[in-house]
């Protein structure tokens, strides 16, 4: 009876050890979860986090924070202001390379060219200018073609062939010119949108004090600054382009006007 007793006393205990041991896992079980799926999250806010820095951080090593700082207290008018600038440097550092391309020595060419055509050697002359680059040998190539048609046909072809060229020439101007142009006005438009805000925030406040207005007035100030020093390199690259193509428009009237010269002398 005792045994029976002492047996049923023990076989409880066991269950009821059992059933702690069970929930004290369940437990760990559950508090392991929790941690790995508070971990797990944790991993995605920073891997969303490093995705969404990563370029904002890579602005900061090319540009410099301070930049990239005043480019986000600028707010969305900057975004457009931002397309302006790379379509401008891009246009700009274009213009660069194609005038370097086009600039020659006219006097060095047409010291060699020139003798050819007084000895009536065409074939070589239309191969020198042809293998000679820039708008000047383009031009004169052009009336050398028709050199025996006449002078007033050689006329047409290097008139021609020069509005062809000047074209060319003058081509990624507009951009530079509509970036002058628009970004002014963006700042401004900025402007308006920062007063706006300050307004705002004083009817939202129902008083003036400065730190409510400090950040509308902010955005207005760094939109316009933004605006206005993106134009002024530009102008001055724009007209730094202008001079150098109107020296290659003097290069292109200099030497049809000695080819026509000297067309008319061997006549």
């Amino acid at each position: 009876m005792y045994t029976n007793k002492k047996l049923r006393i023990l076989f409880l205990a066991l269950l009821l050890s059992g059933l702690f041991a069970g929930n004290l896992f369940a437990q760990e079980e559950v508090t392991v979860e929790d941690t790995t799926a508070i971990v797990e999250e944790e991993v995605v806010i920073v891997e969303e986090t490093t995705q969404t820095g990563g370029l904002e951080a890579f602005a900061r090593k090319i540009v410099g924070s301070g930049l990239v700082d005043l480019f986000i207290k600028g707010g969305w008018v900057m975004y457009p202001m931002l397309i302006l600038v790379i379509w401008a440097l891009a246009t700009s550092i274009w213009k660069i390379i194609s005038l370097r391309y086009a600039k020659i020595s006219v006097h060095d060419f047409l010291a060699k060219l020139l003798p050819l055509v007084k000895e009536k050697n065409f074939d070589e002359a239309i191969e020198l200018c042809a293998k000679t680059r820039g708008p000047v040998a383009s031009v004169l190539h052009a009336g050398l073609l028709k050199a025996d048609k006449g002078s007033e046909e050689v006329e047409k072809a290097v008139e021609h062939a020069a509005i062809l060229e000047m074209s060319f020439l003058e081509k990624g101007l507009i951009a530079l010119a509509t970036t002058i142009n628009l970004a002014p006005m963006l700042g401004f438009l900025g402007t308006v949108v920062g007063m706006i805000q300050a307004f705002e925030a004083i009817a939202a406040a129902g008083e003036v004090e400065p730190t409510i207005v400090a950040s509308g007035i902010s955005v207005a100030l760094i939109t316009t600054a933004s605006g206005l020093a993106v134009a002024i390199p530009i102008q001055l690259f724009n007209n730094f382009f202008v001079s150098i193509i109107d020296g290659l428009i003097i290069d292109m009237q200099t030497g049809s006007e000695k080819l026509t010269e000297t067309l008319l002398d061997i006549k």
